[in-house]
């Protein structure tokens, strides 16, 4: 299986604003959020399907999921979404997203939107240096 996008990040060879790492995992923004903060918890392991991943690979992903969760609430003060959707990126991953209510108008125009500009890479830098463990 050729390395996916997930993979290069982690190896090194593309730069990422990294938010959390283990020895299995690490999370690091999106480079096209939905929302500020939106986060990526991707397996060390490539592997297409999260259900693909060992049980305690699975087991270890969610629970980081849940441990970013609980701290990006204490940070935003804003209910956090996950998201596993699967189609994007043969790499299992979950999104972990600080969920704002305000910005929810034209949710799905604004996203489009986003992902066609040049990612505001300062601006991502602000976010992982205020939510690193």
């Amino acid at each position: 299986m050729e390395d996916s996008i997930f993979t290069k990040i982690i190896k090194g060879e593309i730069p990422c604003n990294k938010i959390y790492e283990d020895g299995n995992c690490i999370a690091f923004l999106d480079i096209y959020p939905s929302e500020e903060g939106h986060t990526l918890v991707v397996p060390k392991k490539q592997v297409d399907k999260i259900y693909d991943l060992s049980d305690e690979d699975y087991v270890n992903l969610w629970a980081v999921a849940k441990k970013l969760a609980v701290h990006f609430e204490a940070k935003t003060g804003f209910r956090t979404i996950f998201k596993v959707i699967g189609l994007d990126v043969p790499h299992a991953h979950i999104h972990v997203i600080p969920y704002n209510p305000a910005n929810h108008q034209d949710h799905a125009a604004k996203q489009n939107a986003k992902m066609s500009a040049e990612p505001d890479y300062e601006a991502l830098a602000t976010v992982a240096a205020k939510l690193a463990l």
